[in-house]
């Protein structure tokens, strides 16, 4: 008997697959077609792109665990998909894989304001989080520039954080328990809605595992009440570096703002014609909010201001008023997509001790000129996650390897200084072969047996976090087309 051609038993596999979802999902829920599925063969890293086998859109837990038993049975891998923000490659899909989007699922389940907390399904995007809650005044507080769009599953996923996050933390200090579907449909409930759950930390587990162990279907997040009040001051420099000792010198006094934010010029002037947030002229900006009553608010700022003014500062403005309050945050949220208007670039994610902010944005400068490529810094100073822009022209051959090559030293360099690969963005693919920069052989075949129990035929989320190499063994994993 003749064997079929490998093309022929991929797609006898495929509609053997979407036949069997499309018994548990209704139609619309199932995309299959290749011209449709390729609204999912990328996310934010659009570098890389690769059509998976199909995509499914579950509305519930129930249905996210009938679309996890199949593809457990066919031995069919399965990428999590949130809103598709990541950039870091988190939800690129292989040839052979299904996505698994959470956008359907964006209910609230439940608010309790006497215990602080919000229970929603994990497609509900961050800002509606918020949204929820914010008329009876109560916040959730993590806060990515993608607030807009970005799904609790991916913040879940990659531990998220935000500008506000010096003094609120990122998603695993505001998580208070998740619904996980394991690779088999088994669900699990990990902690609740109290403070803190008996045994051990899975949930610390969980969070920022980037979807290799389970896909997130409910979250239980903590919310709090809304501050009396809050004010921002823009503080400008012409050197990079002296804005750098400024955020440093302002944490080892012990003053904890809500948020400190860094830009340089790049960054400003390409964020003021788009936003038109009224920054001033100059080489680096910090914008630094304080909040409480208006009496604590003028305490933090006046020592603020004490330490800025010591470092020269081109301009110190307060804000006077909550609409030049809501302008200076627009104008920082919409940093990433004003940087869009230059051209093509790479957004990195390294964290770094704030005390090396100086030395490592000097560093930055010296190795865009050895590149030949500008960088745009723009990120959350306050708590060392850096954010580097490296600009690149995507239609040059070799532009995209140049700038790879670039990012992988800056990220060395972030790890070599004591701080490590990603605060918030993840690894993804982006980053999977530098882990072994950051942890030893001992240290990963850690990480390893960790996914071995969650998830031993190794089917979730394929080809990210771990260098190849090292995966091989657990599973001969397709690559993604890249």
């Amino acid at each position: 008997m003749e064997m079929p051609t490998p093309s022929l038993t991929i797609l006898a596999k495929k509609a053997r697959v979407v036949a069997r979802l499309m018994d548990v999902l209704p139609a619309d829920a199932v995309i299959h077609e290749v011209e449709e599925t390729r609204a999912y063969e990328c996310d934010a890293l659009t570098a890389y792109k690769c059509p998976p086998l199909a995509a499914v859109l579950p509305s519930s837990t129930v249905e996210v665990s009938a679309v996890l038993k199949i593809c457990h049975q066919e031995g069919v891998p399965v990428v999590p998909r949130g809103s598709g923000t990541s950039l870091a490659g988190g939800a690129l899909p292989t040839a052979d894989s299904v996505i698994l989007g959470v956008a359907r699922m964006n209910d609230v389940l439940e608010t309790a304001y006497d215990d602080r907390y919000i229970r929603v399904q994990s497609g509900r995007t961050n800002l509606s989080v918020t949204g929820a809650v914010e008329e009876d005044d109560f916040f959730y507080a993590p806060d990515p520039s993608s607030q807009l769009a970005c799904a609790i599953a991916g913040n879940v996923g990659m531990n998220s954080g935000g500008a506000h996050c010096l003094k609120y933390g990122v998603t695993t200090n505001n998580l208070l328990g998740v619904t996980l579907v394991q690779m088999d449909g088994t669900v699990v409930q990990l902690g609740g809605a109290h403070l803190d759950a008996a045994g051990l930390d899975l949930l610390g587990v969980v969070c920022g595992s980037e979807g290799q162990l389970g896909v997130v279907t409910e979250a239980t997040l903590r919310i709090l009440r809304k501050p009396e009040g809050a004010r921002p001051v823009l503080i400008g420099f012409n050197d990079n570096e002296v804005a750098g000792a400024c955020v440093a010198e302002i944490i080892k006094a012990g003053v904890l703002p809500v948020a400190i934010e860094f830009m340089d010029r790049l960054c400003i002037e390409s964020t003021e014609k788009f936003a038109k947030a009224g920054y001033p002229d100059c080489n680096a900006l910090l914008i630094v909010e304080v909040e409480g009553s208006d009496a604590e608010i003028d305490e933090q700022l006046g020592k603020i201001a004490a330490i800025a003014r010591k470092y020269d500062p081109v301009e110190l403005r307060e804000s006077k008023s909550a609409s030049e309050s809501a302008k200076i945050w627009l104008g920082r949220k919409s940093a990433f997509g004003a940087m869009g208007q230059i051209g093509d670039y790479m957004c990195l994610d390294g964290t770094i001790p704030v005390s090396s902010l100086p030395f490592v944005l000097k560093r930055i400068g010296e190795m865009s000129e050895d590149y030949g490529l500008q960088v745009g810094n723009v990120f959350h100073a306050g708590d060392g996650n850096m954010h580097p822009l490296i600009l690149f022209n995507a239609n040059k051959p070799g532009d995209l390897e140049l700038c790879e090559a670039f990012g992988a030293d800056i990220l060395r360099l972030c790890v070599e200084v004591g701080g490590c690969l990603t605060g918030e963005h993840g690894v993804g693919i982006e980053k999977r072969d530098l882990m072994f920069a950051q942890f030893d052989a001992q240290d990963m075949e850690a990480q390893l047996w960790v996914k071995d129990v969650f998830d031993p035929g190794w089917l979730l989320n394929p080809a990210k976090v771990f260098p190849l190499s090292v995966t091989q063994s657990r599973r001969d994993q397709p690559v993604a087309a890249e």
